[in-house]
């Protein structure tokens, strides 16, 4: 997230064991882990690297993903849902409200992170495993908050997506209309602790299109 190592940048293996204290066993098998997730990029005979930032296109394919994917995944969580589960959601939601009360980057943090598991949860309450595990492996989140510290640190030309990308934040989360991803967040959450599958289907399906809708046209600018 903080590009302590730099997006396409050689990782170091013999540097992070003496910095972790560890031999390079664990290293090398925590690497591979990486790898399996898309966050480390492996070459032959170089070693590895930092996975490189999202182009704005893999960032709009991945959101047609989890257009395909999530709203399916919240209807089924209505269906499912036991007690358990309406409770963590609803202390999520509560989490949420919690980080809105911060400021400037410890908030954005707070409120990428809270995004990230919302999801996830959500994915987990489908039943499906297959699913749950291919949306989390996209580390959507991750990628977008590492795009928006790529672009505080001027590591993005502002003229060549990093204008983008402080655009989807400001207004993701700090539009004229509220705190929306958390307004429609809430929504979802509702839909499904009240087990009403249609209404969960199409508020998830409303979130990830709106949310699509609020970045598409900046991303399509930065492409030219």
């Amino acid at each position: 997230m903080a590009h302590e190592i730099q997006p396409g940048v050689r990782v170091n293996i013999d540097a992070l064991a003496q910095q972790l204290d560890v031999s390079q066993t664990p290293i090398r098998e925590a690497l591979a882990s990486l790898e399996s997730d898309g966050l480390i990029t492996k070459e032959p005979l170089k070693g590895y690297r930092a996975t490189k930032l999202l182009t704005m296109k893999e960032l709009n394919d991945l959101f047609q993903f989890r257009l395909l994917i999530e709203p399916w995944a919240a209807e089924q969580a209505a269906k499912r849902i036991d007690s358990t589960g309406k409770s963590a959601l609803k202390a999520e939601m509560q989490i949420a409200k919690e980080a809105i009360k911060l400021a400037g980057h410890s908030q954005l943090q707070a409120l990428t992170e809270h995004d990230s598991r919302f999801h996830v949860m959500v994915s987990n309450f489908s039943g499906n495993g297959t699913v749950a595990d291919f949306y989390e492996r996209t580390h959507c989140h991750l990628h977008l908050f590492r795009l928006y510290i790529a672009g505080e640190m001027n590591m993005i030309d502002r003229d060549k997506g990093g204008e983008f990308v402080h655009e989807l934040f400001d207004q993701y989360y700090q539009s004229e209309s509220g705190q929306v991803a958390i307004k429609e967040h809430d929504v979802i959450a509702k839909a499904i602790i009240n087990n009403d599958s249609k209404a969960a289907r199409k508020a998830m399906n409303d979130h990830i299109q709106s949310s699509l809708n609020r970045f598409a046209p900046t991303a399509q600018a930065a492409q030219r």
